[in-house]
């Protein structure tokens, strides 16, 4: 395993008494963005209607939910699956968070920069073997505080097997464990609270609310949030998704006591796979963008919005729908490494 040594600041003792506090506020007002310094976040995040002319002759409306426009560090789902979890650490008594991603996760950049907001020390568990140089993604969870250590694809795959948990304790001390993606009963209540927003900026009641599904937390919480007659969709950015239907069924088990049966997860637009992005799918984030001015993450998102227009063409989403599409992340890009993070 190969580590980068941890910023100053994240080592500071005094980090632990000004971290404190702060989640102590946001605990107490439900975790208020006005218990952070104004820039960090901004909630509610904005509903903009969709103009587009290929929905509108189907009678279809659309309203996007822009998450992605939450924190440039923050972005979307991450900080809503974090929050929660971030008061979990707290009273948990731990002062360093370990979680697992790819080289390019958008959940390990996040955790990095909460760590440096809040004053956790962090650690990111990475799939593969180490590349020097760092690519921008890691560069900016480093930039931010974070120790990589990287685990053999073998080894990553039995990452919350007990023999792998204790290693990584006896080399890095005690720590709070937070799964790949965020999603776990925490992150999935941070989730649930996308839609109640919502009364507040839309006029009229939606139909269909729909989002990427990776690790699935965000399809969990929502789902369990929505009205009666409403209905959730989970587009699988992964190929041989379908499994993702236990591992939501699972989640919302775990944080409700319950299942919802008013969602499901669509598994045929993968396009080949997790960040795959073939021509196709290329000529649409591009053709979006030109249209709409909104540059498409092209992991989850792109696949999402390209998976609710063919529904839309199939008549699968029926004239007369309202549906709420979730932008839960940014286009990736290498200005996100020099983002800078302010408490």
């Amino acid at each position: 395993m190969n580590m980068q040594s941890p910023s100053p600041e994240a080592s500071d003792p005094g980090a632990e008494h000004s971290r404190i506090p702060r989640l102590e506020a946001l605990r107490s007002e439900a975790l208020s963005p006005t218990a952070l310094r104004p820039g960090v976040v901004r909630l509610p995040s904005p509903v903009e209607e969709l103009d587009d002319e290929r929905f509108a002759r189907h009678g279809v409306r659309v309203l996007l939910k822009r998450d992605d426009l939450i924190s440039p560090v923050l972005p979307g789902n991450k900080w809503r699956k974090l929050k929660y979890n971030l008061v979990d650490a707290t009273a948990s008594g731990k002062s360093t968070i370990l979680t697992f991603g790819g080289a390019f996760s958008n959940h390990v950049r996040a955790t990095a920069a909460a760590g440096a907001l809040f004053g956790f020390t962090t650690i990111g568990v990475i799939r593969g073997e180490e590349h020097l140089p760092l690519n921008w993604s890691l560069s900016a969870a480093v930039a931010h505080g974070m120790r990589l250590t990287y685990l053999d694809r073998s080894t990553y795959r039995r990452k919350h097997e007990p023999d792998v948990l204790a290693d990584l304790r006896a080399r890095f001390g005690d720590f709070f464990p937070l799964p790949e993606g965020g999603s776990n009963p925490a992150g999935v209540r941070g989730c649930a609270e996308i839609l109640a927003e919502i009364p507040d900026e839309v006029e009229s009641p939606f139909d269909i609310v729909a989002c990427g599904c990776g690790s699935g937390g965000t399809l969990a919480g929502m789902a369990a949030n929505l009205r009666p007659g409403q209905r959730a969709i989970g587009f699988s950015a992964l190929k041989g998704g379908r499994f993702l239907q236990d591992v939501v069924d699972g989640l919302q088990r775990a944080t409700f006591g319950h299942a919802t049966d008013n969602w499901h997860v669509e598994c045929d637009f993968h396009f080949g796979g997790f960040a795959r992005r073939p021509p196709d799918l290329q000529r649409f984030i591009d053709d979006f963008a030109g249209r709409h001015g909104i540059a498409l993450e092209p992991v989850y998102v792109a696949k999402m919005m390209y998976g609710l227009l063919e529904l839309t063409r199939r008549g699968t989403i029926t004239p007369g729908s309202t549906v709420l599409a979730i932008i839960t992340g940014p286009d990736e890009h290498p200005r996100a490494a020099s983002y800078p993070v302010r408490a």
